[in-house]
């Protein structure tokens, strides 16, 4: 069956309708002070190896805090630190050359951080953090684009919880991550996702 043209708009604007009404709002999770939950929070990380495959590996230590506005996300600002030292991969061998002077450096350098300064919404649950990454000594601009998960009250701890998941793209060697004996067989590029659940602190 073909569509005429003003059919094939309603049912594209019906489509968006549906989608932004099943899209998770911000509005009823409280507005105030958030700190990650650990146990339920991580990154990962994927590089191109010899241009067939992406390799993974997570860090598996984080911790941060999120001052939330529910009312307008815009105005909210994140902190995360990143335990270097959590880092891991299928590999053993690989999760010490990793850590050790010759690449992430973690004895100098133990953590990395990200600090937002700018938030812009990008739709009913979407939104760009901007904010500066420390990592390997070097801090540098990085957008996440991020979804907001959703708002739960928690069955186990009582309290209401946050949730996001949020994606970007780096260079290495903009961080100085660069001159590995391997280094001809891997991505310059690393896709990095993150999992982040915050937990509301009440005012005491």
């Amino acid at each position: 069956m073909r569509l005429d043209l003003a059919s094939a708009f309603a049912l594209f604007a019906l489509t968006l309708s549906a989608a932004a009404q099943s899209a998770p709002d911000a509005k009823p999770a409280p507005t105030g002070f958030y700190s990650m939950d650990t146990r339920h929070s991580l990154v990962l990380f994927a590089i191109r190896h010899l241009g067939i495959t992406d390799y993974y590996g997570r860090f598996e230590k984080l911790t941060g805090t999120l001052n939330f506005n529910s009312g307008e996300p815009e105005k909210s600002a994140v902190n995360v630190t990143i335990d270097m030292n959590s880092l891991n991969t299928p590999n053993q061998q690989l999760n010490g050359e990793l850590t050790a002077p010759g690449v992430f450096n973690a004895a100098a350098f133990p953590t990395a951080t990200f600090k937002s300064t700018t938030i812009a919404r990008s739709g009913p649950a979407a939104g760009k953090i901007t904010g500066d990454l420390t990592l390997h000594g070097v801090t540098k601009p990085v957008t996440l684009d991020v979804t907001f998960g959703g708002h739960v009250a928690d069955p186990f701890n009582g309290g209401e919880d946050i949730g996001f998941h949020a994606t970007t793209v780096i260079k290495r060697s903009d961080f100085g991550i660069k001159g590995m004996a391997w280094e001809s067989v891997v991505s310059d590029d690393v896709k990095l996702t993150i999992e982040a659940m915050f937990v509301h602190q009440k005012e005491k």
